[in-house]
């Protein structure tokens, strides 16, 4: 015996149960304003009573939108990349908007594989943190009114909003640190020079100790993959030779964490500062001494931004950048010859 599949409630029903206009349920359903709490709470009982849900493909057929953005990551895995979805979807949620998150792994093909695949899911805007050298794929998204924002690094190829961090600014302030406390050879350890971060971080670098005098020796600067072993030898190659560094500055918190993990047996210890703190950066030994960047913020600023291009804000694109701080715990602070 086949059975009849039960009707979903519709906002007529609400609206029945509820005593009221159907157009008062859709301004309750919509999280609009004209309606009283005493009222939009009788309308609220009834929808959990009948165990309404709204019906999204109707809303984009009335509105154009979906209440809905992308986020593309590097690695959702990361703390900082975790901390800037936060950031992004606390202000998706202030707006009503759903947030939906993918990693690109740090590869171009995917990262356009996952813009694109929002896109065609109908995303009213895309918060990216791009891995790609060429954006102009997005071009006929934008175009066609689906907005858009680059965040931690400016996009490539396409006009478009980005929020950074001041990162040549914030690596010359922690090398300039290390400068301060006598320290002549120091060590630059970071990612991929093609990457946007990696490479404003080691021109905050060479900037830093070009305003104290000093040269900024190859042997002393290695750039590449982020993996434990490969930073391991850049550090084991940088403290051994006839002119061994004193200090290092690792450029981004997997940098630090292959640093530290080889730094843990080695004698004598160079001092470090490192660019993003760690959540147990404070508990070492000494504690950690890093340029701290705040992604929470930078992700609601990005989302923020975002959201004022959809609401209609059509000024030049604009580029945002957010300050860092250094927060001095001891490893920065150690001496030329310390043990």
């Amino acid at each position: 015996m086949n059975s009849r599949p039960v009707a979903r409630p519709t906002m007529k029903d609400v609206a029945a149960a509820a005593g009221v206009g159907l157009k008062t349920v859709s301004r309750v359903v919509n999280e609009e304003s004209g309606v009283s709490p005493a009222m939009a709470a009788r309308v609220r009982a009834a929808i959990d009573a009948l165990g309404f849900r709204r019906n999204d493909s109707a809303r984009l057929l009335r509105t154009g939108t979906t209440a809905s953005i992308g986020l593309l990551l590097e690695d959702i895995g990361d703390p900082f990349s975790s901390a800037l979805s936060r950031g992004v979807e606390g202000v998706a949620r202030e707006h009503g908007s759903l947030l939906f998150t993918g990693s690109s792994a740090e590869d171009p093909q995917r990262e356009r594989e996952l813009a694109l695949a929002f896109c065609a899911r109908r995303v009213d805007g895309l918060v990216v943190v791009p891995a790609g050298a060429d954006h102009g794929y997005l071009a006929p998204e934008l175009a066609s009114g689906t907005a858009a924002v680059f965040l931690d690094r400016p996009a490539s190829g396409l006009p478009a909003d980005a929020v950074l961090s001041d990162n040549a600014g914030g690596a010359r302030e922690g090398v300039a640190h290390l400068i301060a406390h006598g320290h002549r050879r120091i060590g630059f350890v970071g990612d991929l020079p093609h990457i946007h971060t990696g490479s404003e971080r080691l021109r905050g670098y060479r900037a830093a100790l070009a305003e104290a005098g000093l040269p900024a020796d190859e042997r002393w600067i290695a750039t590449g993959p982020t993996d434990a072993g490969t930073v391991a030898r850049a550090v084991r190659g940088m403290l051994s030779g006839s002119e061994p560094v004193t200090a290092l500055f690792t450029a981004n918190n997997r940098v630090t964490l292959g640093a530290l993990q080889y730094l843990a047996g080695a004698s004598p210890r160079p001092a470090l500062v490192g660019f993003d703190d760690l959540e147990l950066g404070a508990l070492l030994s000494p504690g950690l001494t890093v340029v701290a960047q705040d992604p929470e913020a930078l992700g609601r600023t990005a989302a923020r931004l975002l959201f004022d291009r959809l609401g209609g804000d059509t000024s030049p694109p604009q580029r945002i950048e957010l300050p860092t701080r250094l927060i001095v715990r001891g490893s920065g602070e150690v001496p030329p010859g310390a043990a």
